[in-house]
């Protein structure tokens, strides 16, 4: 079994955490299933240890089972000890007051983990009272500073709102916050940037990394993402299937892999980091394009906007989810559409295929305007028109299987077919999508991730579109599961001139898969380029942020890319900045940001821009500051 070399310098500190042939087993109807055998690794005093490896290689099982947090059925053998105590079989007096102010944790999803019916302050101040044993009055000063700690902006404001108030971003440093209330002597962050955009994942990275210098907070991140390892990370154990292959320092492990597994997932994260095949390493003009192939899509001063209620009696705001977006799709093009949460990319997604109804503008598919069709057209016209989620599971119905929910678009559209017809193009499309026929029969909670999201683009393809929606349909897989998908819908797309618009917060997936990219911030476009222009020459300082946030997993690089990084949140789409949607994050800012808003603006070669200084964004820009 692989150990964690000690170096001299680790040596010299005790280690904090030591774990000694630790098995996980959980008794089920089929007999006992082995998640965690016999694991040994450590973690020194402040120092940094990511744990990764696909989903299901039993990272998060082994962790838990520290605290005591296994289902019932769940069985831990071995030894944990934690500052010399015992955890395997403790008492769990004992344990309880391990957790929390010995060791803390940050679940993956913030939602999910903070109480919906109390405020940030509230949760904060019983967290505090129980760990430091203090006044209301001083636990409330202490989770404001707290909050300071980890950089949430307006912390004063924060203490009095709910979570559901926050953004994703907010949320995960408020659980941050959270779990230093009890000033834990180790961390352990259960993937807590896999859902998150890449700008917000980046500033919660840097969090991290700032936290561990400053405060010398032991920790163990959790993740499948080798970008925010080489970052964050001083050592790196990979697990599969339960067991640890490989262990050693970021750099080893990263950049001289030996174990085949992890050579696979380092490749697979440099690969989807790296430029796509055939996409230029530089672009210095436009480059030779074929004749073009007609326009299949055209969307036209799109806008769509939402009535916000303000309490019973005040009047309801005009939210502004969308505004006047434009673009063409031709046959067989790919178009991404990227932005953070909040930007109006799934808004523009579920417009396009008329699952909302835009407030203005057009949409025209084949020379056919959507928004003029009866219902009875539309729905005849929904089996050129197919959507893939964004929750691979939770857009599944749970009480249908897998064979069921592929064969229910047959069902509405092809009602003519015999059952035996139908099951012959269910076990076609299974085997298409990379499944055997027998998945059929199985439901989605017997499925992993990417194999329900398979399911999902099986079901979409079914009818043989002719336009496919793919709605962040990776965001919450592993790399290599993304890989997969990626490719998967890169062939699909080839085999049958699909057109697709691809949603996501993630450039580096866009760009091995789309031609174009469609960069969206607050409702607003910023700008559109060729995947290869946009990569290299990006007009926009939001597509230069975007692009300076992405993880690249190589401990050489990151760690400085982190300590760039600036906290920004954006405005709330109810009272958006005046001018340039940007102005307020952007470094370049001027005094006519505020007062105009930026024309759209062609660059040739199909670029174009909406900023006021991208003229100098070609050269060398200056701070509006300095």
């Amino acid at each position: 079994m692989p150990s964690i070399p000690a170096d001299a310098e680790r040596c010299a500190a005790p280690a904090l955490l030591r774990l000694e042939r630790l098995s996980v087993e959980f008794a089920t109807a089929a007999g006992l299933v082995s998640a965690v055998h016999e694991v040994t690794l450590e973690v020194a005093s402040g120092e940094c240890l990511g744990v990764v490896g696909e989903s299901g290689a039993g990272k998060s099982q082994l962790f838990l089972a520290l605290l005591g947090l296994l289902a019932a059925n769940g069985r831990v053998q071995g030894s944990a000890r934690f500052a010399g105590q015992e955890l395997v079989g403790c008492a769990a007096a004992a344990l309880e007051r391990v957790r929390g102010s010995g060791i803390a944790l940050v679940f993956q999803d913030p939602m999910t983990s903070l109480t919906p019916h109390l405020t940030v302050g509230a949760q904060m101040t019983e967290a505090l009272r129980r760990h430091r044993r203090c006044s209301r009055a001083t636990a409330r000063a202490a989770a404001l500073a707290l909050l300071e700690r980890v950089h949430l902006s307006e912390a004063a404001l924060r203490l009095e709102q709910y979570p559901h108030e926050l953004s994703g971003g907010m949320r995960q440093r408020v659980t941050i916050a959270l779990a230093l209330c009890g000033a834990p002597q180790l961390l352990i962050l259960d993937e807590p940037t896999t859902a998150l955009d890449v700008t917000i994942q980046a500033q919660i990275l840097a969090l991290l990394a700032e936290l561990k210098r400053t405060h010398a907070v032991a920790m163990v991140l959790i993740t499948h993402d080798l970008g925010a390892v080489a970052g964050v990370a001083d050592r790196v154990v990979v697990m599969r299937a339960g067991r640890v292959v490989e262990a050693g320092t970021v750099h080893t492990v990263l950049k001289q892999p030996q174990d085949p597994y992890t050579q696979a997932l380092v490749s697979a994260a440099a690969s989807l980091a790296a430029p796509a095949e055939g996409v230029p390493a530089r672009a210095s003009g436009p480059q030779p394009v074929s004749p073009p192939a007609a326009v299949a899509l055209r969307v036209a001063d799109v806008s769509v906007r939402f009535g916000v209620g303000r309490g019973w009696l005040g009047p309801r705001a005009q939210l502004a989810a969308l505004s006047a977006a434009s673009f063409e799709l031709r046959a067989g093009e790919s178009l991404g559409i990227v932005g953070e949460s909040g930007a109006g990319k799934s808004t523009l997604a579920r417009a396009v295929v008329q699952l909302l109804r835009p407030s203005a503008g057009r949409i025209v598919w084949m020379g056919r305007s959507l928004e003029e069709l009866p219902p009875r057209e539309l729905r005849a016209l929904r089996r050129e028109l197919q959507i893939v989620f964004q929750d691979p599971l939770g857009s599944l119905d749970p009480r249908m299987t897998a064979g069921e929910s592929i064969a229910e678009p047959l069902r509405v559209h092809e009602p003519q077919l015999t059952s035996a017809a139908r099951a012959h193009a269910i076990a076609a499309m299974l085997g298409r999508v990379g499944l055997s026929a027998e998945f059929a029969g199985r439901y989605p909670h017997q499925l992993s991730g990417g194999q329900c999201q398979r399911i999902g683009i099986a079901r979409a393809m079914i009818l043989a579109p002719r336009l496919l929606v793919c709605d962040e349909p990776v965001s919450a897989l592993d790399v290599p599961m993304q890989q997969q998908i990626v490719s998967l819908l890169a062939e699909l797309k080839r085999e049958r001139s699909l057109c697709l618009l691809f949603v996501s917060h993630n450039l580096a997936v866009v760009r091995r898969l789309c031609e174009r990219v469609l960069v969206l911030y607050l409702g607003r476009m910023m700008e559109v380029a060729p995947i290869a222009l946009l990569g290299t020459h990006p007009r926009h300082p939001y597509s230069r942020e975007l692009l300076a946030a992405l993880p690249v997993p190589d401990p050489d690089v990151q760690p400085a890319r982190l300590a760039g990084v600036r906290s920004a949140e954006p405005p709330s789409p109810l009272a958006p900045p005046s001018g340039c949607v940007y102005r307020t994050r952007c470094p370049y800012a001027l005094p006519l940001c505020s007062e105009r808003v930026p024309p759209w603006e062609d660059l040739s070669g199909g670029h174009h821009v909406a900023c006021h200084r991208w003229r100098e964004l070609g050269g060398t820009l200056a701070r509006a500051d300095s």
